[in-house]
């Protein structure tokens, strides 16, 4: 009986598990509930931003904000070039990093902080858009958002009451948005001198601490401790209007500012060839520097000699003694048609030893080029004496601060008043209906001015500065500008208005200088850039 009741049992409930699961179907597919409502959907415009940003927390700013640009490009460039750039940066790292350690370290009693090593990893930092600010200030001023999740590995070795302690940073991620700022803006390669960075607001920094195996960051307290030290440090140093500065290149040699003066005295020649039908030459020596854009040196003409005698001692601005060289041209004056060639040389400013005066006779040739054999001919010889006077350094460095500022008015000028400097920087699309040869015409308390002209250019770029003298500050006045074509060709419309603006100087003699780009009255899209300084004794 025992037996047939525990069988019967287990069917009894294998019955009431069928049934039961028979009936519940049944139920669920025949009796539908009432309390449920459809839900409501709303299209992605009209969420409001909070929305948004919980729905999509990893949108791309220059998804979210039209004033940032996509920057896919940089960043398969940034991944191509990654195992390459984080070496350099960390480089770069070790080098800032060692005097901020050096600085940082006596606070907390610790001996020494060394890096024992100290790698990026694989996972190069994505750059989630750019903001690009222009100004008419000689710089470009850059705003990326940055995020980096890596897999670095960084070691650090900290020594402290004679003891070492080794430690490991990992799991690291970084989230900043730094404001970049490349200038001065220069002329030469990469076309900027410094670059400063700073940061906008505290950045998000986010890692773990390893001590011999063990989890520093699962200590109670700790972590928010680290992190919070590690951003208010950081924002420091680095928080605007603070900013790193890393000098990319000696702002005297990119400017090409003058580090000396070459003091040239020709003395004779000898021996040279006759150029005229009767058998006579009349030389005369042009002497010019390479790179420069100044006009070359000339020596009076010795008539009809072969062996003439100048001793006439000319001065040359040097703007790079390393790389450039004094030429030498020899020609025969003649007092109709072009003058001729009758030799030539050269002399590399680096074989001079500064205020060393050196002597040199030089064979006259053709030209420079080895393989010519015409180079084998006579030509005559020229002697030359050369001293090379470098610029002292505090000369410089106060040479590219009084350019930075706004210099004084010349002697002369009224003690009460000053000098109005109007620098006419360049124009932009400006265009006349008969004639585009623009010229600037500067109008001031009825004394005009006018910049050169430059034919056929929309985007004419003049670079010319000029001065107005005024017996007391120009408070109420105004500039009056003017851009002008002008055509010799067109007889029925020789002259042409492309536009003009009239500024008020109020500004000027307040903040010293204003340099901005004025929109022309009268003309479609033409912009004229003119920087104005108020000089006073």
């Amino acid at each position: 009986m025992g037996f047939l009741s525990t069988i019967l049992g287990f069917m009894g409930f294998g019955v009431g598990i069928s049934i039961g699961l028979i009936a519940g179907y049944f139920l669920f597919i025949y009796f539908q509930p009432t309390n449920i409502e459809d839900p409501k959907i709303k299209p992605l415009v009209e969420r409001d931003s909070e929305t948004l940003q919980r729905m999509l927390p990893e949108i791309p700013l220059w998804i979210k904000n039209p004033d940032f640009d996509r920057l896919d490009w940089l960043n398969r460039f940034v991944e191509c070039m990654w195992p390459y750039l984080e070496k350099a940066i960390c480089k770069t790292a070790k080098e800032i990093a060692k005097p901020i350690i050096a600085e940082q370290i006596p606070k907390y009693k610790i001996d020494s902080v060394e890096f024992v090593t100290l790698t990026l990893g694989s996972l190069p930092p994505t750059f989630q858009g750019m903001k690009v600010y222009v100004t008419d200030e000689k710089e470009l001023i850059m705003e990326p958002s940055i995020k980096w999740a890596g897999n670095p590995n960084v070691t650090l070795a900290v020594k402290a009451f004679g003891l070492k302690a080794t430690i490991q940073i990992v799991d690291l991620q970084v989230f900043l948005s730094p404001r970049i700022t490349l200038k001065p803006l220069v002329p030469s390669f990469p076309c900027f001198a410094n670059i400063y960075v700073s940061l906008m607001e505290k950045p998000h920094v986010d890692f773990g601490l390893k001590l011999i195996g063990a989890d520093l960051m699962s200590i109670p307290g700790v972590y928010r401790v680290v992190q919070e030290l590690i951003k208010d440090q950081v924002a420091n140093m680095y928080l605007w209007p603070k900013t790193l500065e890393v000098q990319i290149m000696d702002l005297t040699k990119a400017f090409k500012r003058p580090v000396g003066v070459l003091h040239v005295k020709v003395l004779n020649a000898m021996k040279l060839k006759k150029k005229d039908l009767l058998g006579a030459s009349d030389p005369y020596v042009k002497l010019k520097l390479t790179e420069d854009k100044l006009p070359s040196k000339k020596t009076t003409v010795k008539h009809k000699n072969l062996n003439p005698e100048w001793n006439e001692e000319f001065n040359l601005v040097v703007k790079d003694p390393e790389t450039q060289v004094l030429e030498i041209n020899v020609y025969d004056w003649e007092q109709v048609g072009k003058h001729d060639k009758m030799g030539m040389n050269v002399i590399p400013l680096k074989e001079l030893s500064p205020e060393e005066p050196k002597r040199f006779t030089l064979d006259l040739l053709k030209n420079m080029d080895t393989n010519d054999v015409q180079n084998e001919k006579s030509r005559g010889q020229i002697v030359l004496e050369l001293t090379y006077k470098p610029t002292k350094e505090e000369d410089l460095a106060k040479g590219f601060e009084e350019t930075q500022t706004v210099p004084k008015a010349p002697e002369g000028t009224p003690a009460n008043g000053g000098q109005l400097a109007v620098i006419v920087h360049e124009a932009q699309d400006v265009e006349g209906k008969y004639h585009t040869n623009p010229t600037a015409r500067l109008i001031f308390r009825g004394e005009e001015k006018k910049t050169k002209r430059i034919k056929k250019n929309r985007d004419p770029r003049w670079e010319e500065e000029f001065h107005f003298m005024a017996e007391e500050p120009p408070t109420k006045d105004k500039l009056h500008v003017e851009v002008v074509s002008i055509s010799s060709r067109n007889l029925l419309h020789q002259k042409e208005s492309l536009g003009y603006i009239d500024i008020n100087l109020g500004d000027v003699v307040s903040n010293k200088r204003i340099n901005e780009k004025y929109n022309l009255i009268d003309s479609k899209n033409g912009r004229i850039q003119i920087e104005l300084q108020w000089r006073t004794p």
